[in-house]
């Protein structure tokens, strides 16, 4: 079969645009990929920095409340304010969903699209209470977009040491029980091995990988001193660190004080055969099937390890692959993907999103996803959502996805395209006979095109 700009934005990308050319070859793709993140400036979304802020601003006005001396209508007054900034940042949340379909629905790069979701849920995080929960955005948006297309390493190393992780795998509580916090009279805290144990068995080597419960202490008490400060900005405390060497996977790192060795850690993790092997599988199935040939997670794993984890080397392997272009479509798009890539096919505008209500947000999408199964920006635990077909083929997801696609559409266009151009414009070469017939007979153009939007051609790739 070979590449074909169909294949690779059916594949690779959010499916066909009506409006936007698809890629001409591999080669344009990977060179779109290499360039500069269009769709981040066009669409921008806020970084961690204002949760931060909002956040000590927030805890200030709830102190005061709860001061026995405050004033009953200054306690009030406080309670009110603090509320606001939950509000502000509740509304925000609704404008960032908008935003993100947004590149997805008018990228020409949607490949870029398609490895930030992949890679932000391989390094799944959240914030654990307050405004901390709606965090999901701003820590991909400033650990994981930047390195997609980088060395891993530099990937492993923003996500891991970003505050949402530390929090969410318990890390910024983390005391060596040698340091001199962890030596100090009364000190309840102790070593927490939760991030040394993701980080061995899914961030990087992989389940079943050769290392031990040994290393696995040994990471932990490494990983000792990387913390936060009160407003959540990334610290080291040296205190809590513990001291002297470690050794992991047969290799000592030395006890210099700082980040140093765990850096080396880190990048040597990054470049670990296993790691490559777990990387590349794992690709693999996201991207082409289930169960993908050996040969072709061969053939990743070794791009990757003679590149030294350079990421476009490892996507170049994967967009070279015979089986890239040549397998089935025998993967289902998770809900998130399948809602955007059904957007993407109704190019719905801009100004669209701009005018849309929280209760229109919420009714619209959100409500939808999580019936679908995918609650959008609540995962489902560090280890990210299923890859399995079956996880997402079931009868309240189906039904969900139906109800969607000839229901909502109508509510986001002025009008509705005409199912039959629909079909030459988005499902182009994969339209069956039965597909058209359905959709040109419907009794309405919102069936006829809720029938397009379901179809296999759409949600599976």
């Amino acid at each position: 079969m070979g590449f074909s700009p169909h294949l690779a934005e059916r594949r690779f990308g959010y499916g066909r645009s009506p409006v936007i050319p698809a890629p001409e070859s591999t080669a344009a793709m990977l060179d779109t990929l290499r360039g500069p993140d269009l769709m981040a400036e066009r669409f921008p979304v806020p970084g961690f920095r204002p949760i931060q802020d909002a956040h000590i601003v927030k805890s200030r006005f709830d102190s005061f409340a709860k001061k026995p001396t405050t004033p009953a209508d200054q306690a009030e007054d406080a309670r009110r304010k603090s509320d606001a900034i939950v509000h502000d940042f509740l509304r925000q949340r609704f404008d960032t969903f908008g935003q993100l379909e947004l590149r997805r629905i008018h990228g020409r790069d949607s490949f870029r699209e398609r490895l930030i979701a992949f890679w932000a849920d391989h390094f799944t995080a959240q914030g654990k209470a307050g405004l901390f929960k709606l965090a999901i955005p701003a820590y991909v948006e400033e650990a994981v977009r930047p390195h997609v297309n980088g060395h891993f390493s530099d990937l492993l190393a923003a996500c891991i040491m970003h505050p949402v992780m530390l929090e969410y795998l318990d890390q910024s509580t983390s005391i060596g029980p040698n340091s001199k916090r962890g030596q100090r009279k009364g000190n309840r805290r102790g070593l927490n091995e939760n991030l040394a144990r993701e980080l061995l068995e899914l961030h990087t080597l992989g389940v079943g990988a050769a290392y031990s419960q040994a290393d696995v202490r040994e990471m932990a008490e490494l990983l000792t001193g990387l913390s936060r400060t009160r407003d959540y900005s990334f610290a080291f405390r040296k205190g809590w660190a513990e001291p002297g060497s470690e050794t992991i996977l047969g290799k000592s790192y030395d006890g210099r004080p700082g980040l140093a060795p765990i850096r080396d850690a880190l990048r040597d993790l990054a470049l670990h055969p296993d790691t490559a092997a777990h990387l590349a599988r794992k690709l693999a199935v996201h991207f082409i099937s289930d169960n993908p040939p050996e040969r072709t997670i061969a053939r990743l794993t070794q791009a990757y390890l003679d590149s030294e984890g350079d990421l476009m080397a490892l996507y170049e392997a994967l967009l070279t692959d015979p089986a890239s272009w040549d397998a089935p479509f025998t993967n289902i798009r998770p809900p998130q993907e399948y809602m955007s890539t059904a957007l993407r096919a109704l190019a719905v505008q801009a100004d669209r999103f701009a005018t849309l209500e929280p209760k229109e947000t919420r009714r619209w999408f959100l409500r939808p996803l999580k019936i679908m199964g995918q609650d959008w920006d609540r995962v489902s635990g560090p280890d990210g959502w299923p890859e399995a077909d079956s996880a997402w083929v079931t009868p309240q997801g189906v039904a969900a996805r139906l109800d969607w696609a000839v229901n909502v559409p109508a509510r986001l266009l002025p009008e509705l395209p005409d199912p039959q151009t629909l079909l030459e414009d988005v499902i182009g070469p994969d339209v069956t006979e039965p597909l058209e017939f359905a959709a040109t007979a419907a009794e309405t153009r919102a069936v006829g095109v809720g029938l397009i939007l379901a179809s296999p051609a759409l949600q599976r790739r």
